[in-house]
């Protein structure tokens, strides 16, 4: 699936929907619970469960990444599916701290 940077996209077995804040330009395989993510408008209400490994949940306003980070996606709506690219989970993107203001 192509991503740009302010796609929507919804999980096909639990609630989760995302926004891509960043994407790469290349084709990616964006999934949540295991199962690839669609597009909101064109998929019908959550069907079936998350698999195995893939069923950790996602949280409202955090970002997920993948390891290089080349991928950011904001939980607009929580579920219980993990989000992922194929097999590769994602995991949540640590804040960076303010600086001291003294």
């Amino acid at each position: 699936m192509e991503l740009r940077a302010g796609s929507r996209l919804k999980s096909a077995v639990c609630d989760t929907e995302v926004i891509a804040v960043k994407a790469p330009a290349e084709d990616i395989d964006i999934r949540c619970g295991g199962v690839p993510m669609a597009d909101p408008t064109t998929s019908d209400g959550a069907s079936g469960s998350p698999v195995g490994g893939a069923d950790e949940g996602t949280l409202m306003g955090k970002r997920y990444v993948n390891p290089d980070e080349t991928l950011e996606l904001l939980c607009t709506k929580p579920g219980g599916g993990s989000l992922g690219v194929g097999e590769t989970l994602l995991v949540i993107k640590e804040s960076k701290p303010l600086p001291a203001s003294d």
